[in-house]
């Protein structure tokens, strides 16, 4: 059944079939996103991938015979030994039973109350994994060890799980949920024209709500709610490696919202040595950007002063090497410094209760507002 043709005329898109054909020949090159001029810094990032892990970084011994890491030592030997147990059977720890023959052991809950008293809590189950996946140079789906999802999609795309369950993604209110096993998605197809990541979820059912998504159609919409999970991240990868289709962000207007985003584009320290499978560094930033908080004269009332946090994290967002890249976002970031102050999403409604979804993404879509 193909998908029902409900968006706007086709020369809405030409700004974004321009965006996209200069991907496809940034693909077609291989080249990453070094501006002209610009030299490449030794550091933790690559242009063209991401934050990722350097050959010869710091590295920690774990001991049996040392009283302060013979705790950890027995943790992860724990773990794994339920690996092993998991990849011999060929199954897999999950908070779902929906993948393959899913044994009661579960991801970071199961796995913890098996022994409370070695592990002390999840975050230090969580920890372990990474640590395994890290130095075994494998991806967690590889230890038989799933996430469990809390992302949403919604839009023009259909595929197939692993288990043969169809699933078609809808434009109306009831999005879909992220599925746990993203290699096992199979037989994906989409015409959707972009993919744009939201940060909130409340904003997410918004334009939902406001049928943002039919209107726009076609196309994909994603959000993590808030810091992504690594699920919805393998998701967003699987879809721009399946599609090669524009990328864009929706985030709130402060150094938190920006963050969140790079985490998309560039990836996260903990996650460096998987940046290959979760960063996209095509990603745009559509909005909200502090240009547009002046350029749209959004009410005072709508805008709030930088924390001390919010200035921390601003400084640090401003230190890091990906930046150099993004002299735009640069100056976005600036721009938020000078001013003292952030917006959120929602702020626009000040300006009317339908703006984002009848206005601004329109408008910034069909004319090409994104850096």
């Amino acid at each position: 059944m193909a998908f029902a043709p409900m968006g706007p005329e086709a020369s809405f898109f030409d700004a974004l079939d321009r965006h996209r054909a200069s991907l496809l020949a940034m693909v077609t090159r291989g080249a990453g996103e070094t501006p002209a001029g610009a030299t490449r810094v030794a550091s933790r990032f690559d242009d063209s991938v991401g934050l990722r892990m350097i050959p010869r970084c710091t590295t920690r011994k774990i001991r049996s015979d040392s009283p302060k890491s013979v705790k950890k030592f027995a943790l992860i030997l724990k773990i794994l030994s339920m690996i092993y147990k998991l990849i011999q059977s060929d199954t897999y720890a999950t908070k779902r039973s929906n993948v393959h023959s899913v044994l009661t052991l579960h991801l970071h809950r199961d796995i913890y109350y098996t022994d409370i008293q070695l592990f002390g809590n999840q975050a230090a189950v969580d920890s372990a994994i990474d640590d395994i996946s890290c130095m075994l140079k494998v991806p967690r789906r590889s230890l038989h060890v799933l996430s469990t999802s809390k992302g949403l999609i919604a839009g023009n795309l259909r595929y197939m799980e692993e288990d043969g369950t169809r699933v078609q993604c809808t434009c109306n209110a009831t999005a879909t949920a992220v599925p746990t096993n993203i290699q096992g998605m199979q037989h994906l197809i989409t015409d959707a024209k972009f993919l744009l990541i939201v940060e909130k979820d409340a904003t997410f059912q918004r334009l939902l709500d406001d049928n943002f998504c039919s209107r726009m159609s076609p196309c994909i919409m994603v959000t993590g709610k808030g810091i992504p999970d690594l699920n919805t991240r393998l998701l967003v990868k699987k879809l721009w490696d399946t599609f090669h289709i524009p990328v864009f962000t929706l985030v709130d207007a402060d150094p938190y919202g920006v963050e969140i985003m790079c985490i998309y584009k560039y990836g996260s320290m903990s996650m460096s040595f998987e940046a290959h499978n979760l960063t996209i560094p095509t990603i745009r930033w559509l909005g909200l950007l502090p240009s547009d908080i002046q350029r749209l004269n959004v009410p005072k009332d709508g805008l709030i002063a930088l924390t001390k946090h919010d200035q921390l994290k601003l400084d640090s967002l401003l230190r890091r090497p990906y930046i150099t890249y993004q002299p735009l976002w640069k100056q976005e970031l600036e721009m938020m410094a000078d001013s003292k102050m952030k917006a959120e999403i929602q702020a626009l409604t000040l300006l009317s209760s339908d703006y984002l979804s009848r206005v601004y993404l329109p408008n910034k879509l069909r004319f090409g507002g994104w850096i």
